[in-house]
């Protein structure tokens, strides 16, 4: 695939990129706490500034298709991947993870979320290359996923994942948190610790997430740099985003049919793309589809509209639910309960 960005561009914003991350994770290991409101909204802000002067560089370097295409991948990526904070957020409260090791636990699970999306993108970047019919899956399951995003129960108790589970059978475990040690050893035998299974969690969710959100952005756009780059600006900052919203995600209680109307969207949008572009021979002879094109720009528009919809119609919910019971909405991370391991 070729690209209009230019070859330094675009390994400089990777090298840039890891090294950020890098440098974050070790800030993390280094010093682990609880980011004060004030640092949290920072490094949010500072993230979000960083993905639009991104997206400024690619409107200059490049091309308005591709600006937009990166803004458009980079929101939805950005909307799935708070619903994805949402799932770390009742993971951490089942597990009952020390607040001063939850830093650690949500930067292992984004490092996670990389790697595993960074695979699904090469590979998804080489099927759509040589079968466009994928687009009809792709368009079906993400319309699919859209359903059961509406139907999920949110008051739904966190099971055990089957590989938690089979953690759990296999290897030896304590119930204890040991600070952020993920094997521990007690009477001189070899334990693996709460946060080993924390860290299988966030990774079999990471899974999960990247099977909707690179089917997703790859009905924006069908360039792989743009495609990492969005979920790198997607993802990053997400931990402080955490302690920032944490205790009020779970009252946006709209958020999740704003997902599911980008969700169907995007599917149906890849759908009519398939269509257009149809090889199949079983559809209309083989022959292309006249049917309607959806511009990213279109795309742009109505995914920010329904973000911005979801989020007033949740924060006016909100808001009258609290002045009915009197009850004091809540910023920062969601408090779990302590272990013993914090005293």
């Amino acid at each position: 695939m070729n690209s209009v960005l230019p070859f330094w561009f675009e390994v400089g914003s990777m090298v840039v990129l890891v090294t950020i991350l890098v440098v974050d994770l070790l800030m993390i290991i280094k010093r682990p706490h609880v980011p004060s409101m004030r640092e949290a909204s920072l490094w949010v802000g500072f993230y979000v500034l960083l993905a639009l002067v991104f997206a400024g560089a690619i409107f200059v370097l490049g091309d308005v298709q591709h600006g937009t295409e990166f803004l458009a991948g980079w929101l939805t990526e950005y909307s799935l991947s708070i619903d994805n904070l949402f799932v770390f957020v009742m993971i951490l409260a089942s597990f009952k993870v020390p607040t001063a090791y939850q830093q650690r636990a949500l930067m292992v699970g984004i490092v996670l979320a990389l790697i595993f999306r960074g695979i699904l993108i090469i590979a998804g970047a080489a099927v759509i290359e040589r079968y466009i019919w994928v687009f009809f899956i792709f368009g079906a399951w993400l319309i699919w996923t859209a359903i059961q995003q509406v139907k999920h129960d949110d008051d739904a108790p966190v099971k055990d994942g089957m590989m938690v589970r089979l953690a759990k059978r296999f290897l030896p475990y304590s119930e204890e948190f040991d600070g952020g040690r993920m094997v521990t050893k007690i009477d001189g035998k070899k334990l693996i610790t709460p946060m080993l299974l924390v860290y299988i969690a966030l990774g079999s969710t990471d899974v999960l997430f990247a099977l909707d959100s690179i089917p997703a952005i790859f009905g924006i756009t069908q360039s792989p740099f743009i495609v990492f780059t969005a979920n790198v600006f997607a993802l990053m900052g997400l931990r402080q985003l955490y302690f920032l919203l944490g205790g009020l995600l779970e009252k946006l209680e709209y958020l999740k049919y704003g997902i599911a109307a980008i969700l169907a969207f995007i599917g149906v949008k890849l759908v009519l793309h398939a269509l257009h572009e149809n090889e199949l021979s079983f559809i209309n002879g083989g022959e292309p589809v006249h049917v309607p094109d959806i511009t990213t720009g279109m795309s742009l528009g109505f995914i920010v509209l329904a973000m911005a919809v979801a989020t007033i119609f949740s924060i006016v919910k909100m808001k009258r639910t609290a002045a009915a019971t009197g009850e004091r909405l809540h910023l920062g991370a969601a408090e779990l309960p302590q272990d013993d391991s914090e005293k």
